[in-house]
């Protein structure tokens, strides 16, 4: 009999556990949200994948900058939840969050006269409370938060007096000082000329190549989503429109859908991958 009962103890137990183990990561479960109970992105569902780049793809005011402020806890959500290793982000306290995911917003405030070195020396503030203020390891965090991103040769300097790449990847230091798992960023590259949008690319990659780290970012330039994108994620009207996970998967009727321009596709002969230029209405010659 008591044999009986031990079997089904570990049974019980062992059908608990399952029913309650959660795949860790990043999930959004029916998720909606908004600004003052006007909905703006409505009843997303989806997995973000570990280790790669997931880029959040659409017109302006299809809802990619609400999204990704929601997921990080800058906005409540009106509905659903986004999880993070199987507990709602917005249930957590904030400290919490901010060890698990950092954000560069996409247009941060910048107070004046703060150096490289101090604006970057802020992701280490999830990190530190009354018992543990600066220590060898914030300090660890920091140089090699200014050495990933090249911006250790102006650490002293004032973050204002540099171009906007190198203060872009100023704000990028502080996000990877922060030694958070999850990154979010919300147009990097705008505003950036060619080359530095490459570099900030090409940055992130590696950080999820060679670093471990999952990436969230919304970009607007096509082209660099699906060459660098490891998902893509098309948003239209507040609505997933599509979710690839290959960008040669891409083609111009999403395109078509998502934007409402018609595009035509060639094939890069480096990567194999599609790039897309929309189609030019030429005036006819009198």
């Amino acid at each position: 009999m008591i044999f009986i009962y031990i079997c089904f103890l570990f049974y019980y137990v062992g059908m608990h556990v399952a029913h309650n183990t959660t795949k860790p990561g990043l999930v959004l479960e029916n998720l909606s949200a908004g600004y003052q109970k006007k909905i703006i992105v409505d009843d997303i569902s989806l997995a973000i994948p570990q280790q790669k780049i997931t880029v959040l793809v659409g017109a302006n005011g299809c809802g990619k900058s609400t999204l990704l402020s929601t997921i990080a806890r800058l906005l409540q959500p009106l509905g659903g939840a986004a999880v993070l290793d199987g507990k709602a982000i917005h249930a957590q306290p904030t400290k919490a969050v901010a060890r698990q995911l950092g954000i560069l917003p996409q247009s941060p405030l910048l107070p004046e006269g703060l150096t490289v070195f101090e604006l970057v020396s802020r992701g280490r503030f999830p990190w530190q409370n009354v018992m543990r203020q600066w220590s060898d390891e914030d300090e660890q965090a920091v140089e090699e938060a200014l050495r990933l991103t090249g911006t250790a040769e102006f650490a002293h300097m004032p973050v204002e007096s540099l171009s906007g790449g190198q203060r872009q990847r100023c704000w990028i230091a502080m996000a990877l000082a922060q030694q958070t798992p999850y990154i979010l960023l919300d147009e990097p590259t705008t505003f950036l000329d060619l080359r530095y949008q490459v570099e900030i690319l090409e940055l992130l990659h590696t950080l999820t190549r060679e670093h471990g780290r999952t990436v969230v970012v919304v970009l607007h330039d096509l082209n660099f989503a699906v060459s660098y994108g490891d998902s893509l994620v098309f948003l239209r009207q507040g609505k997933v429109e599509g979710v690839l996970h290959q960008g040669d998967a891409c083609t111009p009727e999403l395109i078509k859908a998502v934007f409402d321009v018609d595009v035509h596709m060639s094939i890069n002969p480096l990567t194999g991958k599609p790039f897309f230029m929309p189609f030019r209405q030429v005036a006819k010659q009198p």
